[in-house]
């Protein structure tokens, strides 16, 4: 199996987006994206993979975790998932070859308001699409599991959710969360938000420079741009269409410094 190579700053949110080979819809059956979910369970029960929220589409993933302290926790759980799903489903289609892209995008994300719009952000990716309505209406979500809590198969830490927010309560953390996706809904503002996709780092000028001050040497080449919402930490501008030649992708590969893994399975 191949080994990650990665570049990791330990103890911050971070949003990992990750896409199937050539962007092939290796993801459309619903049995595939109901194990990707499972073996994000036994992520969390292996390593204690803490989860804010996820999102699995037709032929990409979002997850947005948070690095306890625990060491390799984020790393081994995407080989984890990422390896089985591709086994699995080798072996079921008889076919040979990647399934993921080589690479994972990962941004680190501030606390409380930059987080909440990033978990609106990965809520609303398949009304983005125009698959549904409402995030409501994909299950292959956290919006669901945010509102009603689970009893089994648990895959959200909803203390740590609720901790990093500010709320006072969990009662209250589900109304702002469904408040906050609602009015981005009422906004009508439904286009691809590339600061979270397309950047090393989103928050507060402080925190943008605190992640640049720790990447040390890594940072060369990496500016601090400020948005109407924050500040971003970003690469040398590289057109992503320019290179793939595709529109409206919904995941950015500019920053492939954090984790960096290739899967390739053959045949059992």
């Amino acid at each position: 199996m191949a080994r990650a190579k990665r570049h990791f700053i330990p103890g911050y949110i971070w949003h990992i987006t990750h896409r199937c080979h050539k962007r092939e819809f290796l993801l459309k059956f619903s049995k595939d994206r109901h194990r990707y979910m499972q073996w994000l369970y036994q992520a969390r029960k292996r390593y204690g993979l803490a989860i804010l929220n996820y999102m699995i589409t037709s032929n990409h993933i979002h997850l947005l975790v948070v690095d306890t302290g625990k060491k390799n926790v984020i790393p081994k759980s995407m080989k984890l998932v990422a390896a089985r799903i591709a086994q699995e489903y080798n072996q079921r289609k008889n076919r040979r070859g990647a399934y993921w892209e080589d690479r994972y995008h990962a941004t680190a994300v501030e606390s409380s308001e930059h987080l909440a719009r990033c978990l609106v952000y990965i809520d609303i990716n398949m009304v983005r699409a125009g698959v549904v309505s409402h995030p409501s209406k994909w299950p292959f979500s956290g919006y669901n599991e945010i509102q009603v809590p689970r009893r089994k198969n648990v895959l959200i830490d909803y203390e740590r959710l609720q901790g990093l927010l500010g709320s006072d309560s969990y009662d209250q953390l589900k109304r702002s969360h469904k408040g906050w996706v609602e009015e981005h809904l009422g906004d009508g503002a439904k286009g691809r938000q590339d600061e979270w996709t397309g950047s090393i780092a989103v928050g507060s000028r402080s925190f943008i420079e605190s992640v640049k001050e720790r990447l040390g040497f890594r940072a060369k080449g990496r500016d601090i741009i400020e948005r109407t919402k924050g500040y971003q930490l970003r690469e040398s501008p590289t057109p992503y269409n320019t290179v793939f030649e595709v529109e409206n992708e919904d995941i950015d590969l500019e920053n492939t410094r954090f984790w960096n893994i290739k899967f390739e399975y053959s045949k059992a």
